[in-house]
């Protein structure tokens, strides 16, 4: 379901919660910015890859006020296979941690 917001632009909502997708966000940085879609494309496009790139190379992203991303080693551990209850061991793996900033509290 679309839900129209009063800036013009539209969400998608599901269960109480609402969505946007990238088409959305570029719709949104565009008017915001008041560039083309294609250029508000390329630059969150950009933004994204370095950030990746980023924390690819172990580093962490802080997005001063809004958020900080970072990469945390989680390690090596016990867990059950639900379908045949065979116990199994769960390899360390890094993720990426969010915090949101001030600016992003509720």
């Amino acid at each position: 379901m679309l839900q129209a917001m009063e800036d013009g632009t539209f969400y998608k909502q599901s269960k109480n919660i609402t969505r946007m997708n990238k088409a959305e966000l570029v719709a949104a940085v565009a008017a915001k910015a008041e560039v083309s879609k294609a250029e508000a494309a390329k630059v969150i496009e950009a933004a994204l890859e370095a950030t990746a790139e980023a924390l690819k190379n172990g580093e962490s992203v802080q997005l001063v006020g809004y958020a900080t991303l970072s990469v945390a080693q989680k390690a090596e551990r016990k867990g059950i296979n639900p379908a045949t209850k065979e116990a199994i061991v769960i390899p360390a793996k890094k993720v990426v941690k969010f915090k949101a900033g001030a600016k992003l509290a509720l």
